[in-house]
């Protein structure tokens, strides 16, 4: 491990050099080059959440925490810097998408992605799309989707940062990003390195953390070239490599440790006409595992998925008001692993998406989905979305979809419980938006219902086994509220933005609420700015959740709620036109609240953490 990150940060430390040779000054990025176009062209009657590099620079830690306090994502973490699963209007972890740069990467082995497994230094933007999108980015986008975009720009600029952290509990974190571009070449190149002890106490108990070590490396280099005026050449790769050290609970100490590594490199080719886009995608994915269930052991069980993809859209536009989209997608999966054997899947699919854009109040789309799959029937998916200008200053969102999501290999080949009998989940929402826009204040009202059908749950068998079984149909309904408001008076500039949810979620052969989906949970972020000093302010309360079935109340079968509070001062030590020093400082858990969000396993008390952020 050493070694790789001491030859991976001399290639960034090169990169950086040669780049200098090219350019004296920098300038700031203004023509973007995105993957992910489809997001922005179909998307109108949805809400859309951008988190832009001033909501990044605040939560530096993880993405888990990113979203957590900036979004109305739920997750649970088996304890700091473990495994994290969303959960998102209700539904699980599988149910929500995560798209990098156009594709999906849920895991084929469980069906979701953990967020404790993705750096945000080295990304550039994080989109947050609230309801079902299978029609667009296929099994899982149910309750809603993440997208990780890289972005290239081809204007004369060179851009670098590095970042040092260090922090409670002998955390400490490395990142050193180059972005540089020119009017036919333009890279980004990132590699972020954290290491940490973990070894935090629990909060009335003379327990510690003491199996929660972990250290991770992760890398992206993006690249572009014009080939023609017409046609670009983009290729994409992301690497991480990790450790970690599983926490037991307060009850049961844990000596487990579980190493992944993930790759994902696609090479995309763009072209681009007076009527029509034409964008072919292909693409290597690779999950890889190993869990040892006593870390000072040799033996281990693993499991690993190879994807191969290929992704072809064509927008061709019929007048000026309309525009259709087709999309094919194919996908093969081979997996290897102790525990499910050497299972293969491929997925072929046929996507037509209809923009209609009469007037420019008025926004209509309509979009329909066929996979063919090689283990069993898919629905036909279809969505409709529409965004209609009210006013100058209030616009009304609305869309409805069919979504499902297809068994995963550990659900069909597990052993043992797995089940072959499986069908794929399916789900029909329906989501209407209000948006008041009036320039400095932004407050937006969403409500939704969620009918699920088929949902997949593990349960013991006879055999004592735990096996899943298509058994249960759910609904998910609520409302959520997002408000930001923008003030600037000369040299001071002041940030107010909070997101609430209020989320039902039921087994509707119950009736009762499902397990870890709290009724209410809010967020709030409050940023003032004066020339080089800068301070924010982060509150988050998640309400009470459940953590069985029956909904029984007390210590043993719920948690309580709890509010959480982070603060942070920034100061520009230096800031001149070509460079830039800021150094930080951020207090987590400020008041250093007692609180889980999985049963048995605390969160961090009060911690600290000091960031030296240098821009050339």
């Amino acid at each position: 491990m050493k070694k790789t990150i001491g030859l991976l940060i001399a290639v960034c430390c090169s990169v950086v050099s040669f780049a200098q040779t090219k350019l004296d000054s920098v300038q700031y990025l203004d023509v973007i080059e995105l993957s992910d176009i489809k997001l922005k062209q179909n998307a109108a009657g949805f809400k859309v959440t951008v988190l832009n590099d001033s909501v990044l620079s605040k939560n530096t830690s993880n993405f888990t925490d990113l979203l957590r306090f900036n979004s109305n994502i739920y997750f649970k973490e088996n304890g700091y810097g473990m495994v994290s699963s969303p959960s998102f209007r209700g539904t699980n972890a599988s149910q929500t998408a995560v798209i990098w740069n156009g594709i999906n990467i849920n895991s084929q082995l469980n069906g979701q992605t953990d967020f404790n497994t993705i750096n945000t230094n080295n990304i550039n933007q994080v989109v947050i799309r609230n309801g079902g999108g299978s029609v667009q980015y296929g099994s899982g986008a149910i309750g809603g989707s993440v997208h990780l975009d890289n972005r290239l720009s081809f204007t004369q600029h060179l851009k670098n940062d590095v970042k040092l952290n260090y922090g409670s509990f002998e955390s400490k974190n490395i990142s050193l990003v180059t972005d540089y571009g020119q009017d036919k070449f333009a890279f980004n190149l990132g590699v972020n390195y954290i290491n940490s002890d973990n070894d935090y106490k629990y909060l009335d108990s003379d327990k510690i953390n003491d199996n929660g070590a972990f250290n991770n490396l992760s890398l992206n280099v993006n690249l572009g070239y014009f080939i023609s005026e017409k046609d670009v050449i983009k290729l994409y790769h992301q690497s991480f490599i990790g450790e970690r050290e599983f926490s037991g609970t307060t009850a049961t100490p844990s000596k487990s440790k579980y190493e992944d590594e993930n790759s994902r490199s696609m090479l995309e080719w763009v072209s681009t006409h007076q009527n029509y886009k034409s964008n072919f995608k292909v693409a290597y994915l690779k999950e890889y595992f190993e869990f040892y269930q006593n870390k000072n052991s040799e033996f281990f069980t693993f499991g690993q998925v190879n994807t191969f993809l290929a992704k072809h859209n064509f927008n061709y536009k019929l007048s000026k008001q309309l525009s259709v989209t087709s999309i094919l997608d194919y996908n093969l999966f081979k997996g290897e692993g102790s525990s499910f054997g050497n299972p293969e899947r491929s997925i072929f699919s046929a996507t037509g998406l209809l923009q209609y854009n009469p007037s420019t109040n008025l926004n209509l789309g309509f979009n329909v989905r066929q996979d063919v799959n090689s283990d069993f029937k898919s629905p036909l998916l279809f969505s409709m979305d529409a965004l209609i200008g009210i006013t100058e200053n209030y616009k009304i969102k609305i869309n409805a979809s069919k979504n499902y999501r297809v068994p995963t290999f550990n659900d069909l080949f597990w052993q043992p419980g797995g089940n072959l009998d499986l069908v794929p989940e399916s789900s029909y929402q329906f989501d209407l938006g209000h948006v008041l826009d009036f320039n400095w204040l932004q407050l937006q009202l969403n409500t939704y219902y969620i009918k699920s059908q088929d949902l997949i749950q593990w349960k013991p068998n006879i055999s004592g086994f735990w096996s899943p079984q298509n058994i249960a149909e759910a609904h998910s309904y609520g409302a959520e509220v997002g408000l930001t408001i923008n003030k600037k008076y000369d040299n001071h500039k002041l940030t107010f933005s909070s997101n609430y949810s209020y989320t039902v979620s039921e087994n509707l052969e119950t009736n009762k609420q499902l397990i870890y989906v709290p009724f209410h949970k809010a967020n709030a972020t409050l940023a003032y700015s004066f020339k080089r000093f800068s301070a924010h302010y982060q509150q988050l309360f998640n309400g009470d959740v459940f953590t069985t079935s029956d909904n029984l109340k007390g210590p043993f079968y719920s948690l309580q709620s709890y509010n959480v509070a982070n603060l942070g001062v920034n100061y520009k030590v230096l800031q001149h036109s070509n460079h830039e020093l800021e150094l930080g400082l951020k207090v987590n858990n400020l008041f250093n609240k007692l609180y889980q969000n999985v049963a048995f396993r605390p969160m961090p008390n009060r911690n600290f953490n000091i960031q030296l952020h240098y821009k050339f």
